[in-house]
């Protein structure tokens, strides 16, 4: 029998406090996550358990956690993607997460009234109470292009990020039997010291298992400073920690949502667009 991924979103809350605490109150998103899931004493085949495209039923549930909790006002987060406890956050540990929840729900329908008070049916849904959120985020949608392109082009993709971020000769090599190398390129920082890197790009759409990263790394030793995977899905945990193993030249890891948050960065096939937001203080007219 499949071993699924056993917990809802509201049932995260408290691993997620606990996870920062255990942080030292601040902690990244694949931090927190490593908490919770040994927190929670979570298998691979659970943390692995798909919500929609790559992204898994774990680390979509825990990104509904922490926006509840934010609401709720015990976390916040950063514009580099680090999360930390508030002052409140702090003094708390433990939620009831019917109190939060309800709270939260009753504060996003208050807003929708604000938004469009004509718009009654949308103040009443409630559609982000339901056992499995429906909403599709901007970086599934990107995964899901991008997996629908033929891997050639997947390649040219990942030879274009490389340069965007700086790298220098980047070549899709394209050779059969070549231990999973896709390309190569050469990173120098300063303009004085210089890394060849060699990548493979897995249009992928389950989990990177750790023999793909064993085997990817025998193939770099003597060919270059380091390596990267970059791929549409996701990594086990195995293999990150195979990526990262003592004693063995590192790989680097860029999975479907890191690949989505770079294109985002660096405006390759996504757009922003800014909305105006009036805010009246009705404060200050009170106070004239």
């Amino acid at each position: 029998m499949k071993d699924t991924f056993p917990y809802k979103y509201d049932e995260l809350f408290n691993p997620v406090l606990a996870a920062l605490k255990k942080l030292g109150d601040s902690g990244s998103i694949s931090e927190i996550e490593d908490q919770v899931s040994s927190i929670l004493e979570l298998t691979d085949h659970q943390l692995n358990d798909i919500h929609k495209g790559n992204t898994s039923k774990f680390t979509y549930r825990l990104a509904w956690a922490r926006h509840y909790l934010k609401r709720f006002g015990l976390i916040e987060n950063s514009s580099r993607g680090v999360w930390a406890l508030t002052e409140e956050g702090i003094k708390t540990n433990v939620v009831d997460k019917d109190v939060v929840r309800k709270q939260v729900l009753l504060e996003d329908k208050q807003e929708r009234l604000n938004k469009d008070k004509v718009k009654k049916t949308e103040s009443s849904s409630g559609q982000e109470d339901n056992d499995e959120i429906q909403k599709i985020s901007w970086q599934e949608q990107i995964i899901e292009e991008l997996q629908l392109i033929p891997p050639a082009s997947f390649e040219k993709l990942c030879q274009r990020l490389l340069r965007e971020l700086g790298f220098q000769n980047v070549e899709v090599t394209g050779k059969t039997n070549d231990g999973g190398i896709d390309g190569k390129g050469m990173l120098r920082i300063g303009g004085v010291m210089s890394f060849h890197v060699i990548f493979q790009a897995k249009r992928y759409k389950g989990s990177i298992s750790p023999s793909i990263v064993r085997d990817f790394r025998g193939a770099m030793i003597g060919r270059a400073d380091k390596g990267l995977i970059i791929t549409t899905g996701t990594f086990t945990r195995e293999a990150k920690k195979e990526a990262q193993r003592d004693g063995a030249p590192p790989i680097d890891l860029i999975d479907g949502t890191d690949l989505a948050e770079k294109l985002k960065e660096l405006k390759l096939g996504v757009d922003i667009e800014l909305v105006e937001k009036i805010i009246v203080k009705k404060d200050w007219f009170k106070a004239l």
